[in-house]
């Protein structure tokens, strides 16, 4: 019972609100083809490759007329961003007016009732206290002025408690407590209170409607007049899709259909149309105009007994000295009218004198309706133009298409140069070639990227791709695996060999010589000739030596044609090598890996030799390094030795047989050390020596 009681309240606010709405509506928001309104169908659309369309409407009007035209929500950025408007025959664009999209929740808040947080019916009472109102209750009629709205607990039962909102009102100068669950039915006093809820909820509910929003356009002039609108919006991509009929024998040519894809997913009928497809990709991308933003400000205090700052101030223009003024229009851009005179004149600055003169560099005249739009004629402000590139398009006319259907056009049916190959390539399947033609673009026309449906003597063969071809280029394609042809390609190799070794200044670099052959043996068991394309990977930084010359060579591999007769084998053996370097420096590696360089008749004789000498330099500085080790191990132990001895004369008794003879002992070992000594440094400086030879017989070695 209380939900129903609220949802009657509520039914009875949002009848009200639409009485109100409805009382709102402007009387002369007619439909496009009302009186004193003009109605501009679509006359011409350009659809890009790039997933965006141009628009452009043609009409007529008479004297000061609106259009209205209807965008979907998502459409008015990139109307903002690029419509364009031209009144042709002597009058002004004027306003362009459309729905606001404030954030809601900031419309909302702007209303003596705030209803953006979505509130409960006590809630939103409570913003209306003050107010006066008429309650109905249990059949009987109350009317106050509402105190506010409060939460009371009741108790349910013995143990329960339950929370209720109770409205107070002030009624006959007593406060008047009411249960919402009684409350039958609400009725607000104030009209003005009314109408204000009334245009909250007209809000939310336009806030809602995001699919539609109309555009008003203001034409002002006198008489009849054609005018015209541009814009670019977003559209699907048109595609296309190509029939490819095989010739029936070689030298035939072959016949190409193409057929354009196009959606018309506007909201408008497209009644005999020029339709233009254009193959191009213009930078095209949605700024946010529509929502408006809102920038925060600084606070700024009040400044007592400032001083005032120095003022800065622009220069002027001396209108009196500037004399006559040369407006750049030439028959590229516009014709001139008198509508570009009231056009200039509306952009004088007020109190510049009417001697100004205006000099007319063309006479007067109307462009005819199927010149390109010109979008400064009319507009007061004007706009800079420029190339956009080489585009290619497809103009069909007469065009009719129901809005949010779809059709197929044919734009291409030509003549085209075909030539049966069978195409191979290992990595897309190893055993069979694919049927394939190759194809030269003789249509004259750009053909864009699409699927190719191949048809073969009256039947089916395969599908295809192909990617943007332009006129007289070529293309491959394949759209069937080839069963009368086998390849047999594992034969499959990599050798190296050491080519040649040069030292110099201590590096030696050893060139070695990479070397990878491929053979493909190719049987045709079919009962005519074919032409095999054998597509072979191209290895970066190797070089193709004795093999065939490719036919092509693109990024990443070679292309070989090979014509087998009917019911043979053709070989095709593919080779590639590369010389690749490595340097090694000598002084910081072991002789021993030097020595299979000295052994490698494919090594220049005298860097074999001079390898051979520094091996031996290099041993004889070795040995002589060991020699040094076995000396200072040998000092070493001695002295140990000699650590042993004193140890033990500090045990016995001097001046005993046992004291005396480790003395004699310890002092032969002391004249051992020192002839030991003697010798390590003869070592040592001998080695330094070798080992400056070696080094300095590398540093100065160069041979190759």
């Amino acid at each position: 019972m209380r939900s129903q009681r609220i949802l009657q309240c509520i039914a009875s606010i949002v009848a009200l609100a639409a009485g109100v709405a409805k009382a709102e509506m402007p009387a002369g928001a007619a439909s496009p083809g009302a009186a004193g309104q003009g109605e501009l169908p679509i006359r011409k659309v350009v659809l890009f490759s790039s997933g965006v369309g141009y628009f452009e409407h043609t009409g007529r009007v008479t004297d000061d007329a609106t259009i209205e035209l209807r965008f979907k929500t998502n459409q008015i950025n990139d109307l903002l961003k690029s419509l364009v408007l031209e009144d042709m025959d002597g009058g002004r664009v004027g306003t362009v007016v459309y729905p606001s999209q404030d954030p809601i929740a900031k419309t909302l808040r702007s209303f003596q009732v705030d209803i953006s947080a979505n509130p409960s019916l006590g809630e939103l009472l409570n913003q209306l206290r003050g107010a006066n109102v008429s309650v109905e209750v249990h059949g009987r009629q109350l009317e106050g002025t509402i105190l506010g709205v409060e939460q009371k607990k009741t108790i349910v039962g013995k143990d329960n408690t339950i929370t209720v909102w109770v409205l107070n009102l002030i009624s006959g100068g007593s406060i008047r407590s009411v249960s919402l669950e009684d409350v039958q039915n609400l009725e607000l006093q104030d009209e003005e209170l009314q109408a204000e809820l009334a245009r909250a909820l007209a809000a939310l509910a336009q806030a809602r409607d995001q699919d539609k929003k109309p555009v008003t356009i203001e034409f002002t002039g006198q008489g009849e007049r054609r005018v015209r609108l541009a814009y670019v919006v977003e559209t699907p991509i048109w595609k296309t899709s190509y029939r490819l009929i095989m010739p029936p024998s070689d030298g035939a040519p072959a016949k190409l259909q193409g057929w354009a894809i196009i959606e018309n997913q506007t909201d408008s009928d497209w009644k005999n149309i020029q339709l233009s497809l254009v193959s191009g990709r213009p930078i095209s991308f949605v700024q946010n105009l529509y929502q408006p933003l809102y920038i925060p400000r600084p606070t700024v205090q009040p400044q007592l007994y400032a001083s005032l700052t120095p003022q800065t101030y622009e220069a002027g223009i001396d209108w009196d000295k500037l004399g006559t003024v040369a407006l750049p229009f030439t028959p590229a851009t516009t014709m001139w009218t008198e509508a570009h005179s009231a056009r200039l004149e509306s952009m004088l600055i007020p109190g510049v004198p009417s001697e100004i003169r205006l000099q007319k560099g063309w006479a007067a005249g109307v462009p005819p309706i199927m010149n390109p739009l010109d979008a400064t004629a009319s507009v007061a402000a004007a706009a800079a133009a420029g190339d956009i590139g080489e585009l290619f398009q497809y103009v069909v006319g007469d065009v009719s298409l129901p809005r949010h259907k779809s059709a197929m056009i044919p734009i291409v049916t030509d003549d085209i140069e075909v030539t049966r190959v069978s195409i191979y390539n290992q990595s897309v399947l190893a055993k069979h070639p694919l049927n394939g033609a190759r194809m030269k673009n003789t249509t004259g026309k750009h053909l864009l990227h699409g699927p190719i449906t191949v048809f073969d003597d009256h039947a089916y063969a395969g599908d295809a791709r192909i990617d943007n071809l332009p006129p007289d280029q070529e293309r491959l394609l394949s759209y069937a695996i080839d069963l009368q042809v086998r390849v047999d390609a594992t034969k499959n190799e990599t050798t190296h060999t050491i080519q040649t070794v040069k030292i110099a200044k201590g590096v030696m670099q050893i060139f070695r010589k990479y070397v990878h052959e491929q053979e493909y043996l190719i049987k045709n068991e079919s009962d005519r000739d074919k032409i095999i394309l054998v597509e072979h990977h191209l290895r970066p930084g190797w070089e193709l030596v004795d093999s065939p010359k490719p036919i092509e060579t693109t990024e990443t591999l070679y292309r070989f044609e090979n014509i087998v007769s009917a019911g043979e084998t053709s070989k095709l053996a593919v080779k590639q090598e590369k010389v690749q370097a490595e340097s090694i420096r000598l002084l910081n590696n072991d002789v021993g890996s030097w020595l299979i360089f000295t052994q490698t008749n494919a090594i220049p004789e005298k860097v074999r030799v001079a390898l051979s000498k520094a091996i031996a330099l290099k041993n004889k500085a070795d040995d002589t390094q060991r020699e040094v080790r076995d000396t200072k191990s040998r000092i070493a132990s001695i002295t140990s030795e000699q650590s042993r001895i004193r140890s033990n004369m500090g045990a016995v008794r001097q001046n005993s047989d046992y004291y005396n003879r480790l003395m004699k002992k310890l002092d032969d070992q002391e004249s051992q050390i020192e002839q030991l000594q003697a010798v390590l440094a003869e070592l040592e400086e001998t080695y330094q020596q070798q080992r400056k030879a070696f080094e300095d017989y590398l540093s100065e070695l160069e041979v190759g």
